[in-house]
């Protein structure tokens, strides 16, 4: 009997098929923020025009400032770029742009605005939008981060991953904040890493791989090597998916193929053998973890308010609980179990011991390693209440770290669910969406499992999409709705044949591991050879739907031509007799490969009544005729007629009188295969209906949780309107500023190319706007300074700016320095040569020169002696007539100081008093003061003292005249 479907597909499957019937073109959003703007210039700058794709750029924008991103991208790109007015459609070839102050969702491929209701440091614009297109777009979403700082788009990253779409991030070393891309890296496991400017060849890459229409069906693929690759990654990794569902394992493929650009999967087999480590990124795929934090906040606010109250009533004080989340993935759904009982326990029972014990499994160990962790981005905040992160959580930087309480309830361990032994005794068990990945038969062995491992009363836990179904008496419902049961029953003993340890093979799968006949190369060959093995009967091979592929031996009992048009359908052709009882036991025998026997089918021929025994079986090996159908016919004694011709005393003529009780037999079989059929019908028709009362339920909500997506969001410190005004201002100032100094200033690149000069240059050089980009010595200038080039060389070479003193032709003079230009990242990035005119002050250093010169011929020419000091008291003038009387030398004394050589320690303090007044104005030019000669002699001097003053007009020392006084 056939044993109805477990599950339905979930509603994004049924999504998924509705959007494929219509032409599609790709939606690629992008989200970027600090640093973004010159990763969207590189990326935009080399995607073609006629791409076929639309982009949807979300940026962290000043909501107080009027956006001019749009504006800024215009520049790069010839696609048309617009400013996002609510409910655009999104077209092919064109470029949207979030404007400032909003949120942006996508539904049906138009753009939605809505204005936020979050704080302006809370906002995650790009997680908001990246996964409503992943629910709208679904395998065909794509998303794209960039340079940024934060975690904004790691969850929309994932939100797009778990639904099939493409994901691509910039290499986190070129982009200018790594933040974003490596948030967004650390969530998913990522399709592209690339630089900005290398992401558009890879996208294109992709997108060409997008189905435009409906997919080929499972049954157009090719089986062999679906079954190859299973095979090659159950030996890379050890694990088997052979018992998944097709569909899911297809899809998978269908990905991975994408991103080789790979168009027949006969290919992609071959690949895997020469490249394993895809087989590792295969096998990833395979276990896209969907899961967050109190994900159907629903089902959480059931357990919470009813499902854990009523297990907690069962327990006496001191008391552990015991718990199993298989298929756990990054550890949200353990930990939120956690958070859950606590809160229970903190409100319900408060003051009795119990406690719960969490056992988290599942098969990718990268995912156990990162859920012990205990680390989550700050974009968590998103999905989990602020009152839940103050008491459950810890902020550390740009992450939240789950707290130590919580944290202990949990232990994390790798598991395969099929294959390796079940945690027992087991009070609650949340197994939410895996089920829907797996086949019917595996579906049922697992409830079964965890059947097993769960007490008596203990909570089981499924998906939105999941339900018992053919396993239904082991679970009573505690809410439909909220797929919550409860362990009731016990189990079937045929359910318990070599468990739990691991699930023992059935005879299909014993028939799978047989020896495979092997294929010859045609249809008849095929055929005999099969034939051989049932004792070469007569036999017809037959399609899924009866139509007659090949004949052998003489079937003229058994099928004559139908009247009317010819048909070869075997249906058509039998004969009266086989014709009722055929297509019952041909559906059965479509239902699995096991054979379905026809006994003692009496039919009308031309002869007389004939009795057949038919064996109906599909076929499984060889792959080229697996699903076709072989019907055998044989002969059998009629087992009436000896009888017959024991009848004597009777009449020639009497009438044959058939023995009843195989007739008998032969009806009540069909009866009961008739009741199996109905049952098994009715059992489909009501799980159907359950399938379209939850569907029903979950489109009716789905408005609701659209709205519901306005939560908590958070925006970037570093906006770009705020950039760019920030630029433009300094822009401005500079400008003003050159032209202001009234300083010539070339500005040139790292080839010493003019890249941009003030208009003081003009007087130096003969410069025109053209000549930016010409080498600068290529102009003509006044400047005697042949070796400017060569110095030019030299400072970019050792980094050490120069200081020169240049005269011109017409004979000014001009100071010149150059020295390198350094960015703000202080990288070396041209030079700057500035010309200051220092044409007045060397006329005045020559005055100043010639005055000084006539200066010292009048000292010289004086009969006393003359001293001279600085305003700290060294000597800076002595004449021949000092030199003779105080027996020094000029040159010994010049730059020495006054007092330690000429006055006596004895009188220092008071002269140097002395000086201060002097300096100051209040004593009087003549004063008397004692000095000591080189021969040790003391000497009395009067001076005559007048003030230095430098060029400036400043105080700078005394000149004194003296003259000795000293009594003989």
């Amino acid at each position: 009997m056939k044993k109805p479907k477990l599950s339905s597909a979930p509603d994004s499957l049924k999504h998924e098929s509705a959007l494929q019937k219509t032409l599609l073109f790709p939606i690629v959003g992008i989200g970027s923020s600090a640093g973004g703007l010159e990763a969207l210039e590189q990326f935009f700058t080399n995607m073609p025009i006629n791409c076929g794709m639309a982009f949807v750029v979300i940026q962290h924008l000043d909501p107080n400032h009027k956006g001019i991103l749009a504006e800024l991208l215009q520049r790069i790109t010839k696609m048309q770029v617009f400013t996002v007015t609510d409910m655009m459609k999104v077209k092919p070839n064109c470029v949207y742009v979030i404007p400032a102050n909003n949120s942006m969702s996508i539904l049906n491929g138009a753009l939605y605005l809505f204005e936020p209701i979050e704080k302006r440091g809370l906002r995650l614009p790009v997680d908001f939008f990246f996964r409503s297109l992943a629910d709208d777009r679904l395998d065909q979403s794509i998303g794209i981060i960039l340079s940024g700082m934060g975690s904004d788009g790691s969850l929309g990253i994932k939100a797009i991953k778990e639904k099939g779409g493409k994901t691509l991030v910039q290499d986190p070393a070129s982009a200018k904040f790594d933040s974003m891309p490596r948030n967004a890296i650390d969530m998913a496991q990522v399709d592209v890493v690339a630089p900005a400017e290398m992401l558009p060849s890879r996208l294109i890459s992709i997108a060409q791989k997008f189905p435009k229409t409906v997919p080929v069906p499972e049954e157009e693929r090719d089986p062999s090597s679906l079954e190859k690759i299973i095979l090659l990654m159950r030996t890379h990794t050890g694990h088997d998916f052979s018992q998944y569902k097709k569909t899911t394992v297809y899809r998978r493929i269908d990905r991975r193929m994408g991103i080789h650009q790979i168009n027949k999967i006969a290919y992609y087999v071959r690949f895997l053998q020469e490249n394993p480590a895809e087989l590792d990124i295969l096998f990833n795929e395979m276990l896209i973890g969907v899961t967050g934090f109190f994900r159907d906040i629903d089902v959480w606010e059931g357990m919470i308010k009813k499902g854990i109250p009523s297990l907690l009533e069962k327990f006496p004080e001191r008391h552990i609980l015991r718990a199993w989340i298989p298929g756990c993935s990054t550890g949200e759904e353990a930990y939120s179990l956690g958070m859950a009982f606590k809160e229970v326990l903190e409100k319900v029972k408060p003051a009795r011991h119990l406690s719960l014990q969490i056992f988290a499994t599942d098969l990718d160990d990268n995912a156990i390693d990162k859920a012990r962790k205990g680390i989550f981005p700050a974009a968590i905040a998103d999905e989990v209440s602020p009152a839940r992160l103050e008491h459950f959580f810890i902020k550390s930087e740009d992450h939240w770290r789950v707290s130590q309480e919580i944290r202990e309830m949990v232990v994390f361990a790798p598991q395969n669910v099929i294959k390796d032994p079940p945690f027992t005794k087991i009070d609650i068990l949340s197994c939410r969406n895996l089920l829907i990945y797996m086949n019917p038969e595996l579906q049922e062995k697992l409830l079964t499992l965890f059947h097993y491992s769960l007490n008596p009363g203990g909570l089981l836990l499924l998906g939105t999409a999941e339900s018992p179904g053919a396993q239904s008496d082991l679970f009573t419902v505690v809410d439909s709705k909220l797929r919550i049961y409860q362990r009731s029953g016990s189990p079937r003993l045929d359910e318990l044949y070599n468990f739990p340890a691991s699930f023992s093979h059935t005879k299909q799968d014993a028939m799978k591991n047989k020896t495979p006949l092997k294929v010859p190369d045609n249809l008849q060959t095929l055929t005999d050879q099969l034939l051989l093995q049932q004792f070469s009967p007569s036999g017809v091979l037959v399609t899924d739907q009866g139509d007659i592929l090949y004949i052998t031996g003489n079937t003229g009992k058994y099928l004559e031509p139908a009247a009317g048009k010819a048909n070869m359908n075997i249906f058509a052709m039998a004969r009266e007799g086989l014709r009722n009882e055929l297509p019952s036991a041909f559906r059965k025998a479509l239902q699995n490969y096991e054979k379905v026997v026809l006994h003692h089918i009496r039919l009308e021929t031309n002869k007389g009544i004939l009795q057949v025994e038919v064996i109906i079986r599909q076929i499984e090996n060889p792959p080229t005729l697996k699903g076709k159908i072989l019907l055998t016919f044989t002969d059998v004694l009629d087992q009436t007629s000896g009888a017959s011709k024991t009848r004597k005393g009777k009449a020639a003529a009497t009438t044959f009188q058939p023995d009843p009780e195989p007739e008998l037999l032969r009806l009540r079989e069909e009866l009961q295969s008739m009741r199996e059929e109905m049952q098994t019908s009715h059992e489909e028709l009501q799980s159907t209906n359950e399938e379209l009362q939850s569907s029903n339920e979950e489109l009716t909500t789905s408005k609701e949780e659209m709205q519901s997506l306005n939560e908590e969001l958070h925006t970037m410190n570093i906006e770009l309107q705020s950039k760019v005004d920030d630029f433009s201002r300094v822009n401005n100032d500079l400008n003003n500023l050159l032209n202001s100094i009234e300083i010539a200033i070339l500005f040139l690149d790292r080839t010493l190319q003019i890249r941009q000069y003030t208009a003081m240059a003009t007087k130096i050089f003969k410069l025109i706007p053209g000549d930016i980009g010409r080498l600068f010595t290529d102009q003509v200038t006044d400047l005697d300074y042949l070796d400017m080039y060569k110095d030019a060389k030299e400072v970019m070479r050792s980094l050490v700016f120069t200081d020169k003193v240049i005269p011109t032709r017409d004979g000014r003079w001009y100071k010149i320095r150059i020295m390198p230009y350094r960015t703000l990242e202080d990288k070396i990035d041209g030079l700057v040569l500035t010309f200051i005119d220092i044409t007045e002050r060397k006329l005045a250093e020559e005055i100043l020169m010639e005055s000084q010169s006539v200066f010292r011929s009048l000292i010289h020419a004086v009969p006393g002696v003359i001293l001279g000091l600085s305003s700290d008291g060294s000597i800076i003038e002595f004449n021949p007539r000092a030199e003779k009387l105080f027996g020094y030398k000029r040159i010994n004394v010049l730059g020495k100081n006054y007092f330690d050589i000429f006055i006596p320690e004895s009188s220092r303090k008071k002269v140097k008093a002395d000086m201060k007044k002097l300096l100051s104005g209040t004593l009087p030019k003549l004063y008397k003061n004692p000095v000591k000669a080189a021969n040790g002699k003391d000497l009395l001097i009067e001076w005559s003292a007048h003030k230095l003053l430098d060029e400036k007009g400043k105080l700078s020392g005394i000149i004194t005249v003296g003259e000795n006084i000293t009594k003989p």
